[in-house]
């Protein structure tokens, strides 16, 4: 082999090697692939907190088949009801339940001091209807007439205003929500308590004047005599002339203010409506017909108008009709 030759197979073999270096034979491994960025985990909004729940209530709903309408009761039963099975209680009805039974409970809870303040009782809070506005529901359930005032206004769109069904909703009351209570709680059926303000006030001079005896105990604030050119007051002279007795016990009681004083500035007074006079004028024809089984007291509360006076009545109301049987004596009228 000649020089140039030998030179020429040398170079060969070194570009072989150099390139055998570079890439280097193939391989069945596959090459490691980066993995995908995994996803975020989701962000789950934390639970609401629980709503506030007063101790020994439930809420029952209850259809109607009388009014068409679906409504609930609120129910508190009274601290050692479940510890003692057979004992009842009286009930207390209340009606503008959102509003009046919490109210009532805490009193029964605090000035009822276990039983020592006022006698221990089942309280049921009538709700307006499902559905309705407070306003809407209580202006046609609550009232004995469909001659609503004049300026009377909606405020459910496409509705008109609507008054007058007390009757029916006073059956409701006898004959849906009373067998039911009666079933489902040991209540005293024979010593009921109905207690209503404003309009709730009138829906309970109503049931006096329809069916005295349905209710034994009558917490009456502030009622709206005046509805429908003071139409109770004619109720009240049909009633009389065909009946010789009216037997209830009624506690009626208003604020202060409640009456007309163009002479003062202060505009808690009414500007038109007295509703003390109308009330203090109904008392006294009720008590002029000297009904044997009647017993009616009243009282006007001190620097109290129309919107703040329900919790002093309900207070002096309950303390009337509840008062435990060893402070019995201090009530009068």
């Amino acid at each position: 082999m000649t020089l140039r030759s030998a030179a020429t197979m040398a170079a060969l073999v070194l570009l072989a090697a150099c390139s055998n270096h570079a890439a280097p034979p193939a391989s069945n491994e596959v090459a490691p692939v980066a993995a995908a960025t995994a996803p975020a985990p989701a962000v789950t909004a934390p639970p609401p907190p629980p709503a506030y729940a007063l101790d020994g209530t439930e809420v029952r709903d209850l259809s109607s088949k009388i009014l068409g309408r679906d409504y609930q009761l609120d129910v508190y039963l009274p601290d050692g009801y479940a510890a003692n099975p057979t004992r009842t209680y009286p009930v207390l009805f209340v009606t503008d339940a959102p509003y009046a039974f919490p109210l009532i409970r805490s009193i029964a809870r605090r000035v009822g001091d276990h039983g020592d303040g006022l006698r221990d009782f089942v309280l049921i809070g009538l709700s307006y209807a499902k559905g309705d506005t407070p306003k809407y529901s209580r202006n046609r359930d609550y009232t004995p007439t469909a001659k609503g005032p004049a300026s009377a206004e909606s405020d459910m769109p496409g509705r008109a205003p609507l008054y007058g069904e007390a009757e029916a909703y006073r059956r409701f009351i006898a004959e849906e929500v009373f067998p039911f209570v009666a079933s489902h709680y040991r209540v005293d059926m024979h010593e009921k308590i109905y207690a209503g303000h404003s309009y709730g006030g009138l829906l309970g001079v109503h049931m006096l004047l329809t069916d005295p005896g349905m209710f034994e105990h009558y917490i009456l604030g502030s009622p709206s005599l005046q509805f429908d050119n003071k139409v109770m007051f004619e109720r009240e002279r049909a009633y009389a002339a065909s009946h010789k007795d009216l037997p209830a016990d009624v506690f009626m009681a208003l604020g202060g203010f409640e009456t007309v004083d163009a002479a003062s500035p202060d505009k808690r007074y009414h500007n038109a409506v007295d509703m003390v006079r109308n009330a203090q004028a109904f008392e006294r024809v009720l008590k002029s017909r000297h009904y044997p089984g009647l017993h009616i007291q009243s009282m006007v509360i001190g620097d109290e108008d129309h919107l703040t006076v329900f919790p002093a009545i309900i207070t002096h109301g309950l303390q009337v009709m509840l008062t435990p049987a060893h402070n019995q004596g201090g009530a009068g009228g």
